[in-house]
């Protein structure tokens, strides 16, 4: 579980692609300090497995599943990526529960540059919106963001100067693809109305 809390902006070491597979090596020195093999580290906000650490770089296996249903499959050596760790039980809950399981993939369809912010425009998979709310909790690329505006094929989200700086969004270009984990919270409580209509 995690909180969509970026701890570090990490680089792509290496891609080694495989007949259904890729093998991903990715440089973080913080979040390799305490990582051993079996560990958890959010990558765009993709949960992934350390299978071996050597240094300050982890390397996991991403299936051909999380490749066909995030952005993973388009990184290459030298990208920047978002990486953050598990919450303990014990950490505050800076952002929202996020579980590292990636809902879809959108796209960066316009960026409005404020004095001291700036309002970046997604596009939204027509079957997620529905789980999406305007002042609701997203994640986009491993990051929590607060919904600013949401209609049936895209959503608003407001950046301050730290988010921009501190990981890719402050990067990422219109037409460029992100990371979309919708609330888990709001798919629980649509499968349980679901349920109970059920006779």
């Amino acid at each position: 579980m995690f909180t969509g809390i970026v701890e570090e902006l990490g680089q792509v070491v290496s891609v080694e692609r495989l007949p259904d597979a890729a093998r991903l090596a990715v440089r973080g020195p913080l979040v390799t300090s305490d990582a051993t093999p079996g560990a958890s580290i959010a990558v765009n906000g993709v949960c992934l497995t350390v299978v071996d650490r050597r240094g300050d770089v982890f390397t996991a296996d991403v299936m051909n599943e999380t490749l066909q249903r995030s952005g993973l499959g388009s990184l290459s050596p030298g990208s920047p990526v978002n990486l953050e760790r598990p919450v303990t039980l014990a950490a505050r809950l800076g952002g929202h529960l996020v579980q590292g399981h990636v809902d879809g993939v959108g796209t960066v369809l316009s960026r409005e540059v404020a004095e001291h912010w700036e309002v970046v425009r997604i596009s939204l998979p027509s079957d997620l919106a529905r789980y999406v709310v305007t002042k609701g909790s997203l994640t986009v690329d491993g990051v929590s963001l607060t919904v600013v505006d949401v209609d049936q094929s895209s959503f608003g989200v407001s950046l301050i100067p730290t988010t921009l700086a501190a990981t890719t969004l402050g990067t990422r270009a219109v037409g460029d693809t992100v990371n979309l984990e919708v609330d888990v919270i709001a798919k629980y409580v649509e499968r349980l109305l679901g349920a109970g209509q059920e006779t």
